[in-house]
């Protein structure tokens, strides 16, 4: 289950490190200014269709913006 607040975090962290504001971001994915700030909250989730191009646009991975670990293939 995907932690809304933590992708929030996530996303407001990435987008204030990467110097772009909330309008910015909404062009660069197709959403509104509202709905950046109501992620950022933790009010609600990114469309998982999306997912993939807001880690793009902060320049994170798709594991960093959802707080998982990539897991190590083991060779055994």
């Amino acid at each position: 289950m995907i932690d809304t607040n933590l992708v929030g975090r996530r996303i407001a962290e990435a987008r204030r490190k990467s110097g772009i504001t909330q309008s910015a971001l909404a062009v660069r994915v197709g959403v509104t200014a509202q709905a950046v700030s109501k992620w950022e909250q933790g009010r609600s989730c990114p469309d998982i269709a999306i997912l993939d191009e807001i880690a793009d646009a902060l320049g994170i991975s798709l594991f960093e913006l959802l707080g998982m670990e990539k897991r190590e293939k083991s060779s055994s």
